[in-house]
């Protein structure tokens, strides 16, 4: 997987929907709907340039394990889908069960954090 290609699309992508959010949705989303969405989006951008510093360990023999930046990265990668992805849908369906898969993501982005902080400790 190309992490920081992925990175990358991942920022463009919550640049686009942040910018939905403050003009498409503003006025058809209850204000604790936009908050969420708004959430989803911020997330999302924090570790798009998490991905980039995955990206930037596992490829430039930064990280002393560089496997262990890859697994951040495929977890930063799960973590947007399942907690970015989660708040999108239930700010915009507004089906509250969706809100069970948001800690999901969230532990996703804990271990992706844990290992790329561990790819840089890990002996090769």
């Amino acid at each position: 997987m190309n992490f920081a290609f992925a990175g990358a699309v991942s920022g463009l992508v919550a640049v686009a929907l942040g910018a939905f959010a403050a003009h498409g949705l503003k006025s058809k989303l209850a204000p604790e709907m936009l908050t969420v969405f708004e959430t989803g989006a911020r997330y999302q951008m924090y570790h798009a340039f998490a991905l980039l510093a995955a990206a930037w360990a596992a490829g430039q023999g930064a990280a002393a394990s560089p496997a262990f930046a890859r697994a951040a990265g495929w977890c930063f990668l799960a973590g947007t889908l399942l907690f970015s992805g989660s708040l999108y849908a239930l700010a915009l369906t507004g089906l509250r069960k969706l809100g069970i898969v948001t800690p999901f993501g969230g532990m996703f982005f804990l271990a992706g954090w844990g290992l790329l902080a561990f790819s840089f400790l890990a002996r090769r």
